[in-house]
């Protein structure tokens, strides 16, 4: 007997069938006349409705739902034992963990690149006269940021590569564990350095700062990148939450910087205190990942990906029944995840995160940082010492993470609405806004169009608000769009996107300096 036709209806969890649910259309066996027969079934159900859900893709549920409300789909997994239902994240304790982690993943680096002080100190030059110390220790001393900027971005990008290749190689625990033990020996050693008198072996000490600052660089995007690919098997909760937790990571070492300005007189001192706090913090996250796989709630969603049991009736598929090889023989995942399908499926999404981190490593911190308040020669604390550390680096990490946290309970436009795609080509204007306001030194652009200090200040809200809140969009819908498989996969290739944007916002960032 044949098959009936493709029907849309709704997967409700009965005991008649199973289906193997993708995120366009699913097999389902169910009885017919003639035994079981093979039908393709449509599943409209949400997230929250269909407890079974290991991951899920936004698509639209309903024609007369906008097409930015989309409902979301679920892949399953092996069915639990009737009647049991998806386990709580008790007390929110996944949330908790993903968002400390979050916090791990750039708490240190921020530290590294915040203590600028610290590395003036420690990169002048005593051995030599001051005539020579001014010669050889202006080099360093002048560009060292710029060469810190290289040695983050070509470890970065290659460690993405290798991470893409080594999905299916190497377990997410192993590379997670090993990265976040490299980074804390590799801080460790820095941290011992701080209180060693480098001044006479200056550019040697240059040289190991330099080995340091790749090895954090690329290990901490293996780290970063295998726990957002992790998150892809959970909820998109999850994934909000971690990262959420790298812009709380960003406003911490901002709090930190405008303490330290404030109360400190010796920089290997707050220099101390922020290789310890981060040693501290990389030993957190150790233990916090360690826990992880013993919440029930963690362990449902990191089993491994298996396909559905089918049943009829109330009893299971007979392993010798002819269409119990169908169900038992699965093919192995490929050593390489493949790439071609994940581009295509993330192709608006990618575009929307390039262009996102594109426009606001452009802005922040090349110009933003340059922006003075008008009333500077009045000579008051606010307007030379505090104004770009307050209004600046604080203000928009803090606006960053609102809008990171607004993704928690807000979640529109959907990953296929062109709404979203406006919005992120809408942030351009922000590069005439800051350009306008009080930059200096000017050479070009002479007249500034802003004349009032509050005008930086409401454009570095809405710079960091909208970056948080649009980015995270496109970073959390990312690995949903895609089936369970493939979700860490594509989790590396959203952090690929994020690293590219960031290049090529700093890249152009130079010529936007010397366009002003």
């Amino acid at each position: 007997m044949q098959c009936p036709s493709i029907q849309h209806t709704v997967v409700t969890g009965s005991r008649c069938s199973a289906a193997f649910v993708s995120a366009h259309c699913s097999l389902a066996v169910r009885p017919s006349e003639g035994g079981l027969c093979w039908e393709p079934e449509v599943a409209i159900v949400s997230e929250d409705k269909f407890h079974r859900s290991a991951n899920s893709t936004y698509r639209t549920g309903s024609s007369s739902l906008p097409a930015d409300q989309e409902a979301l789909l679920g892949n399953l997994l092996d069915p639990p034992p009737s009647g049991l239902q998806r386990p709580e994240d008790r007390f929110n304790g996944t949330y908790i963990i993903f968002f400390s982690l979050g916090i791990g993943s750039l708490l240190p680096w921020n530290f590294f690149v915040t203590a600028k002080e610290y590395w003036m100190f420690k990169f002048r030059n005593c051995s030599h006269s001051a005539t020579q110390e001014s010669a050889m220790g202006s080099d360093i001393q002048n560009y060292f940021e710029s060469y810190f900027a290289v040695a983050s971005t070509v470890p970065s990008i290659l460690c993405l590569v290798a991470n893409f290749l080594l999905v299916n190689r190497v377990p997410v625990r192993v590379r997670v564990l090993t990265s976040l033990a490299i980074m804390l020996t590799i801080f460790m050693v820095m941290t011992v350095l701080v209180k060693v008198d480098t001044s006479s072996w200056t550019h040697g000490f240059f040289a190991v700062t330099m080995v340091c600052m790749v090895i954090i660089s690329g290990i901490s995007t293996t780290f970063t990148s295998s726990i957002y690919g992790m998150t892809g098997s959970f909820p998109m909760r999850n994934s909000q939450a971690l990262i959420s937790g790298g812009a709380m990571g960003g406003t911490i070492s901002a709090v930190a910087s405008l303490v330290d300005l404030a109360v400190s007189s010796d920089v290997t001192d707050s220099a101390l205190a922020f290789f310890l706090t981060a040693d501290i913090f990389l030993a957190l996250c150790i233990g916090l990942y360690l826990l992880l796989p013993r919440l029930e709630y963690a362990r449902y969603y990191m089993q491994p990906i298996r396909p559905a049991h089918v049943f009829s009736g109330e009893e299971e598929l007979s392993r010798d029944s002819p269409n119990a090889s169908l169900l038992a023989s699965r093919p192995n995942k490929p050593h390489i995840p493949p790439l071609c399908p994940i581009l295509k499926k993330t192709a608006s999404l990618g575009f929307c995160t390039v262009y996102l981190f594109f426009i606001t490593s452009l802005i922040f911190p090349a110009v933003s940082t340059n922006i003075e308040s008008l009333n500077k020669g009045s000579g008051s604390l606010w307007t030379t010492k505090f104004f770009v550390p307050l209004t600046i680096f604080l203000l928009f990490n803090f606006a960053d993470l609102c809008g990171r946290q607004i993704t928690a309970w807000i979640q529109v436009p959907g990953p296929k609405s062109k709404v979203l795609l406006g919005l992120v080509l809408l942030r351009t204007c922000f590069i005439p806004l800051f350009i306008f306001c009080n930059y200096q030194p000017r050479v070009h652009l002479k007249m500034v169009g802003f004349t009032s200090d509050i005008y930086p200040i409401l454009f570095t809200c809405l710079l960091g608000l909208s970056s948080g809140y649009l980015s995270t969009l496109a970073l959390i819908y990312g690995p949903k769009i895609v089936s369970r498989e493939l979700a860490e996969a594509t989790g590396v290739v959203m952090s690929f996107y994020l690293c590219l944007g960031l290049l090529l916002g700093s890249a152009c960032s130079a010529l936007l300096v010397h366009l002003i």
